[in-house]
């Protein structure tokens, strides 16, 4: 069964794929390929081992943990946007990328790679999910044993701090004002959304705790605009 914000957020994410790639660099002034860095370099991929990047978008992640798991290893790159999805197949053609995977599923209905990962990752797709718990069990679910996950998302700033002020400063008059020109001004107001009903910081250690991991850890990046949590079975 379908959920309905899955398929909103499917819907909002095909419709945004055209720009997507052009639009992240621009928007994070390209930082968000040092933060993917960041995150892959905290999981500590190594050849030979099977990973996943769930809502993986255009495959930012897939391609960074490719280099390091190849030619042993294996990359599997899951998104439920089919468009999204075709745009992160083609880049895997031209780099002729052999060792990812691509699938059309989303995250709350895999049933079928129980135990398979040693390591998941996922970057601005936790707080995307129908359930946000349900998301952090179903990839302990996936993880092989002492498999290890990373996700990379906005962190919740304290309340009315300069960090937070920033936050929604750049969120509703730069994001949205330069997402207008593309006509896509609603799909982009959507991330100050889905940030507002994203658990914190200490909410997220605890389901992480709760769903079975023995070792859990939050990283803020940034100046506490980004947050990493790094999840060990």
């Amino acid at each position: 069964m379908k959920f309905t914000k899955t398929i909103e957020v499917k819907n909002l994410f095909n419709k945004i794929s055209y720009k997507y790639d052009f639009l992240n660099n621009l928007l994070s002034f390209g930082l968000h390929k040092l933060w993917k860095r960041k995150l892959v370099n905290l999981l500590e991929p190594i050849n030979g081992e099977d990973w996943a990047d769930l809502c993986c978008g255009t495959g930012d992640l897939a391609f960074l943990i490719s280099k390091k798991v190849s030619p042993m290893g294996s990359i599997t790159g899951i998104d439920s946007a089919g468009d999204i999805l075709n745009i992160a197949k083609k880049k895997s053609e031209l780099k002729k990328n052999k060792f990812i995977k691509w699938e059309i599923k989303d995250v709350l209905e895999i049933n079928n790679y129980s135990k398979n990962f040693d390591g998941i990752c996922m970057s601005y797709g936790l707080r995307n999910l129908n359930n946000v718990q349900e998301g952090i069990k179903k990839v302990f679910y996936l993880l092989k044993d002492k498999g290890r996950a990373g996700f990379l998302d906005f962190n919740h700033s304290t309340k009315n701090s300069l960090s937070d002020i920033f936050q929604k400063i750049y969120l509703r008059l730069i994001v949205v004002t330069i997402s207008r020109i593309f006509n896509l001004s609603p799909e982009y107001a959507y991330i100050e959304k889905s940030i507002s009903n994203f658990p914190k910081k200490n909410e997220l250690l605890k389901i992480a705790k709760d769903a079975g991991f023995k070792k859990v850890e939050y990283r803020t990046l940034f100046w506490g605009q980004m947050g990493i949590l790094i999840l060990t079975k």
